[in-house]
């Protein structure tokens, strides 16, 4: 394939390209580009928001070029300021660890292991002094550093920013350098440290690394970011009929945000679903299509095909599953607890708000009856299964 041909399918996805006649540049050059992603390894499991990155550094190693998975063990220590209000406490040695050993397991899911290189960026920051550590900070000023929109509103609220802060963005800088990287990607939040690391290239002889962003994959709600916090992931390691459940789960609309950047199908062949739909093709046939796929991708064919199965059974002839959860709940002296609240206490929502939302869009139900009214009550004493979507369901008793 052309320079340019390979151009246009790497930008599939991208939300921006920093500059992308550099790239096609890089891409023109005959040998592989070293293709650099970072992920501090602050939690032990990954999901598909993840992935969103993962998967362009598959689409970077297909067309023969070098990937480099960095884990920052040593970053993580110091906790990522980006998108926060407040300091973040940072992790433990031993948790950063303990976290990284899953990640090299999670990630070969989708990249190929004779192709990709596992770093850790304490192998070059542990060998830095002191003087070292100097020596880099002085070469970003403050008020470069107070450019960033989430120090630039701690700053004008007087909100404490602690100086190892300031750090975090020097040190992800200061690994394109060590790394020697052609290319980093990254999520449209990091844009700030990905541009330093480009200018830190620059200002140590280095040719300055192309930066390509990639959107925040939303959750299952289709508002908020994918989060294991919020409750509206899809973990790479969850069980089959879990993650095939959970997909489709999702809404009509954001199908198509899921195919784009999770799917690894041609987009001429997305178009054409896309198309087959409009001319009346069940929806819901295109996402078996996209859950099939992901299931496959994270466990295998046989077991995707098995998923299939037993959701049309679960679901679509009207059974309930076997491990149905049970949840008592407390309205705490009143007559009855309102519909919202119900929907938050057993998990099915991660807030009131988020219930309303749901009662809007027609997504619950009790006992298989679509609810609009906000006000309902469940009476105290009463036993009814609650849902929320295709696959947030559970048994509540009001006591």
């Amino acid at each position: 394939m052309s320079a340019e041909s390979d151009l246009a399918e790497l930008k599939r996805g991208a939300d921006e390209i920093l500059v992308e006649a550099e790239l096609l540049e890089k891409l023109k050059k005959d040998r592989p580009l070293r293709i650099k992603a970072g992920f501090d390894p602050t939690a032990p499991d990954l999901h598909l928001g993840h992935t969103v990155l993962i998967n362009k550094l598959r689409q970077f190693q297909d067309r023969g070029h070098e990937v480099m998975f960095l884990i920052g063990d040593f970053t993580g220590m110091i906790g990522d300021p980006t998108g926060k209000n407040v300091t973040r406490k940072p992790l433990t040695r031993d948790q950063v660890i303990d976290n990284a050993r899953t990640y090299e397991h999670q990630i070969f899911k989708i990249l190929d292991p004779e192709k990709t290189l596992v770093m850790f960026n304490s192998s070059w920051m542990n060998e830095m002094d002191a003087a070292d550590m100097i020596q880099l900070a002085a070469r970003h000023t403050v008020a470069r550093m107070l450019e960033r929109d989430d120090f630039h509103k701690r700053y004008r609220s007087n909100q404490p920013i602690a100086i190892h802060e300031f750090l975090y963005p020097l040190i992800q800088g200061y690994d394109s350098v060590a790394m020697k990287a052609d290319v980093e990607l990254g999520g449209t939040d990091q844009k700030f440290n990905l541009l330093v690391g480009r200018e830190l290239q620059r200002d140590m002889g280095q040719d300055p690394q192309v930066i390509m962003t990639m959107p925040i994959l939303e959750g299952l709600d289709g508002v908020q970011k994918m989060s294991k916090s919020l409750d509206n992931y899809v973990g790479i390691e969850d069980a089959p009929d879990e993650m095939f459940g959970k997909l489709m789960s999702i809404s009509d609309e954001l199908m198509w945000r899921y195919f784009e950047l999770l799917s690894f199908r041609p987009l001429a062949e997305i178009e054409r679903l896309r198309r087959e739909m409009e001319k009346g093709r069940n929806p819901r046939d295109i996402k078996f299509e996209l859950g099939e796929e992901l299931v496959a991708r994270f466990h295998s064919r046989h077991e995707a095909e098995k998923a299939k199965k037993a959701f049309v059974e679960r679901f679509q002839k009207g059974a309930l599953p076997d491990d149905l959860p049970e949840k008592p709940l407390s309205a705490e002296g009143a007559e009855g607890l309102p519909i919202a609240q119900v929907l938050k206490q057993a998990g099915l929502t991660p807030s009131t708000s988020e219930a309303y939302r749901m009662i809007k869009q027609g997504a619950v139900k009790v006992d298989g009856q679509r609810i609009e009214d906000r006000g309902l009550e469940l009476p105290v004493g009463s036993e009814q299964v609650v849902q929320v979507g295709k696959r947030r369901i559970a048994r509540v008793t009001i006591q």
